[in-house]
């Protein structure tokens, strides 16, 4: 995909050119993010202002981050933009010739570099499937809205940042009324922690919930990484996560949203009592504004399955 982003961007240069000339300037500013969870940060920071934004999600049709591929049209609105957050990582590595291009006035918000001290390496855990090609260089896990405390960052970086074309005073009540939302959040999922019997999540899946076991002191064990492009989970990876299962005593085996768990089914056929019950997390790459969800609904809706997986 990365090797058709050259084309996207000379015809998007060319169409952009072409609309600057065509474009009515309008009061409304315009902020242009990448996933949801972004978005809804920014319209609980927006709060009653919201209406004088213009804010576009990118990735409005719950496309997967990992393999979005941009039209020309999201180039043009990326660079008509007076504020653009995006996440950071492998996955952005499309954005990097187009940020460079922005004028000084857009205001950038990359939030992999506002948590650059809390970045975590991608991990090739014991009995994961890996890829075919292996890399060479460090890659960071990308899925950093999965921890609370993060998403806190992030919202206090991207409230100091649209303070700068809006209304700094509301920016800063809204972005306080939002972040004690999320630590009295936090809280609920440290006593989860606290007060469950076990201590392993099991993922019949991809895992990008790096960060939020990280955070809360937990093990794990996973068909895949977080990014991976595998699909097919080896027949080593299916036996080691069956006996985990078996060993761990685990009533329960995890997969994110958008999985068929066919992966997550063949291991609960290859334990010991063939019962564990499958229970979707939600990672949040296919939810769209349409799905009426919040990003602190679904982390409630994640909070409550760990109350049963730990249980």
């Amino acid at each position: 995909m990365k090797r058709m982003i050259s084309f996207f961007l000379a015809i998007s240069l060319f169409l952009y050119g072409c609309s600057a000339q065509n474009t009515v300037k309008t009061q409304n500013k315009k902020i242009v993010v990448t996933i949801f969870p972004i978005y809804d940060w920014v319209m609980n920071i927006a709060g009653d202002t919201s209406e004088n934004f213009d804010i576009t999600l990118l990735m409005d049709q719950g496309s997967d981050l990992h393999n979005f591929q941009p039209s020309a049209q999201d180039i043009i609105t990326i660079k008509n933009s007076d504020m653009f957050i995006y996440v950071g990582g492998e996955s952005d590595e499309w954005l990097d010739d187009i940020v460079a291009e922005l004028p000084e006035t857009t205001e950038v918000v990359c939030l992999m570099d506002v948590l650059s001290t809390r970045m975590k390496e991608e991990e090739l855990k014991e009995g994961m499937t890996s890829e075919e090609e292996e890399k060479e260089e460090t890659e960071y896990d990308e899925h950093i809205w999965l921890s609370l405390t993060n998403a806190k960052l992030s919202c206090e970086a991207i409230a100091e940042a649209m303070e700068k074309i809006g209304d700094a005073e509301a920016f800063k009540a809204n972005v306080k009324a939002y972040t004690d939302q999320l630590d009295q959040l936090d809280e609920q999922f440290k006593e989860t922690v606290e007060k469950g019997t076990k201590n392993t999540l099991i993922f019949g899946d991809r895992f990008p919930f790096l960060y939020m076991v990280s955070d809360y002191g937990l093990d794990y064990y996973a068909a895949f990484q977080g990014c991976s492009a595998e699909t097919e989970a080896s027949f080593e990876t299916i036996r080691f996560l069956a006996g985990k299962m078996d060993e761990l005593d685990m009533h329960y085996i995890l997969t994110i949203d958008g999985s068929d768990q066919k992966i997550a089914e063949t291991i609960v056929e290859n334990t010991v009592n063939k019962n564990a019950q499958i229970l979707m997390m939600q990672s949040m790459q296919f939810v769209t504004p349409d799905d009426q969800i919040s990003y602190i609904d679904c982390m409630k809706e994640n909070q409550k399955i760990l109350e049963k997986v730990l249980e």
